[in-house]
């Protein structure tokens, strides 16, 4: 299973940026998928969660209202639209992937990260 996550970079608050996961090595459609992230220094955490079908979808707390998990089966890929972004929000963001939504916040398939910078 491959996860490449691109899209972030340094932007300051207030901007917007836009992540995106292209998968492989697995059928996406039939994957729980989601994004965590980890700040330096801290624990990874959970930031939003998709159903197979997109219907359904989690954020936590702290980016409720400001970040937009999508997903598009056709094209193994997965999104996340962040807006509003603060400087707590700055951290590694990685993709993951698991059969249902217990596994996929224990025990993910994560891909590699990619660092977002929100400078005040």
């Amino acid at each position: 299973v491959q996860l490449q996550a691109s899209g972030g970079g340094l932007v300051q608050a207030g901007d917007s940026l836009s992540l995106s996961c292209v998968a492989s090595g697995l059928v996406f459609r039939n994957y729980i998928m989601g994004w965590f992230r980890q700040a330096p220094g801290k624990e990874r955490e959970f930031v939003a969660s998709i159903s197979t079908g997109g219907s359904n979808r989690d954020y936590a707390d702290s980016v409720k209202g400001r970040f937009t998990i999508s997903r598009d089966n056709a094209k193994s890929t997965l999104s996340l639209q962040m807006n509003g972004l603060r400087p707590e929000d700055t951290a590694a963001y990685y993709c993951a992937a698991g059969r249902t939504r217990y596994l996929l916040t224990t025990t993910p398939v994560l891909g590699q990260g990619t660092l977002v910078t929100v400078s005040s």
